[in-house]
Formats: structure tokens, sequence, C-alpha cells
């Protein structure tokens, strides 16, 4: 089965590049499953009903959010209702939504897991003990782990961690696309799957708003860059029986519309 990941989307462009881009990435890569991480989908920060929506439209089996899944208070109802939209699953007791999605693909199922790292983040539960205690309880072969985080370290270590156990562990989170892709004693690595946003930006935001608070250190609201749109992540062959990573490539292409 053929399987394909797309890096954190950011705001309006990055969906709107989504929308035009990936049916045609999904034909070309004859994709079995399409997963993408949409935790910056919305405009402003976050994500919400009416980003999730496009991203689902465009194609998307499931979507994976980190630490903006919350921003916007109008996704919580979502989050609950939409099985296939899903948050960190090692967040605290009681937040709304699930941390983990099951596909039931006919001969097979397939799992994505959601986890967020502790290293320079928030507050969570330790992912590598919830990455345990998920993976007891999962009985697909097939298991994609979206693992959101800022740490290189951190993410190196869950793909050492989850090696052989899982069929992917993919970073993301810092929305700059990295060149270590590899397959560990049969899982699928990359520390980060990239961005789905504008090019001309440090990291979907507009650069002159970043450059100033690197100057200055005065804090200034963080507005997404518009312009031509890149579309970041990775695609994967895994063998469905055994569960086994058998290639993962990158996915890098401008979107021109």
């Amino acid at each position: 089965m053929r399987v394909i990941f797309i890096g954190d989307v950011v705001g309006r462009g990055g969906c709107e590049a989504l929308m035009a881009e990936l049916p045609l990435i999904r034909r070309e890569y004859f994709a079995d499953i399409v997963i993408v991480n949409g935790e910056n989908s919305a405009d402003g920060n976050g994500i919400d009903p009416r980003s999730a929506q496009m991203i689902f439209d465009a194609g998307a089996d499931v979507v994976t959010t980190g630490n903006h899944v919350f921003r916007k208070k109008s996704i919580d109802e979502e989050l609950e209702r939409n099985e296939r939209l899903i948050r960190p699953a090692n967040f605290g007791d009681g937040v709304p939504g699930r941390g983990v999605c099951t596909l039931d693909m006919g001969a097979y199922s397939a799992a994505v897991v959601n986890l967020i790292g502790t290293t320079y983040m928030q507050p969570a539960d330790n992912p590598f003990r919830a990455a345990d205690s998920i993976l007891d309880r999962i009985d697909s072969r097939v298991i994609i782990v979206d693992f959101h985080a800022e740490a290189t370290s951190e993410k190196r270590a869950m793909g050492y961690y989850l090696s052989g156990r899982v069929s992917a562990v993919l970073g993301t989170h810092t929305h700059v696309q990295t060149a270590d892709e590899q397959v560990i004693n049969g899982t699928g690595y990359i520390t980060d799957a990239g961005m789905t946003g504008a090019r001309e930006s440090i990291l979907g935001v507009e650069k002159d708003i970043i450059i100033e608070k690197f100057l200055t250190y005065y804090p200034k609201k963080h507005v997404f860059a518009d312009g031509e749109c890149e579309i970041c992540g990775v695609c994967m062959d895994i063998d469905a029986k055994s569960g086994k990573c058998l290639s993962i490539e990158r996915i890098k292409r401008l979107c021109h519309s």
C-alpha cells in the first residue's frame, strides 16, 4: 500500500494550494491513504471547522494536529464528532477529541497516531510512554505516527524507540523539510515532513515581521504570508501484511495556482 503524508498546512493559502494540488499528487502517486497535518490551517492560527473541511475536501483521509489545535474553540465540537480529525494523544485527560484514528481499508486496517513532544514545548504526558500504551491497544499492522515536536533529538529518539514496531514516525511542527528520510528496521522516518504554505515566508509567517522581532525583541502579531505556495511531505510504500515500510521519499513541489 502507498501512504502520502503532507506536512503542516499554514493558513488559507496552504489550504488553497492543497485543494489545487493534492488530488493531482494522490493520482500521480497512486496513494491509498493520505494524511495531512492541519494544525495551522485556520486564518490567524490553529485549526477550525472550515479549514479542516477544506483539507478533507482536498482529499485527506485523516487530519492530524499539534500544539495549536485548541487555539480556536470552534474546533472542540468537530474533534468530538469527526473520528478522522485527531489531536495529540498525550494531552491531559478531559480535553476534546481523540489521538488515534483507525481506517478500515477492507482487507486491512491502518492506524494513525498523533503524539506531541515535551522538549521546548507545552507540558504533556510522556510521549514515549503514551506510545507504548497506545501500541498495546492497536490491532492494525500498519501504524503511522505523526510526532509533533520541536527538538530534533526527541524526534530522532522516537524514531529509534518505535523502530520495528510501527510503519512510520514522521516529524512535524518545525515547518522545514529535512533531508534525513530513511527506513529504520522497517519503520519509515523523517525528522520533519515540512510545510504547506507560502514559500517566501519564515515558517509561513510574513518574513518582515519575524526579522523585526529578531532585531528588536518587540512582540508583533504573526500574519501568514501570501504568494506562491509549496507543498511538502513524504510518500511511503508499506507492506500491508507486515506493516513494514519498504521505502520513503520526500515530496516537495510548488503550487502556481
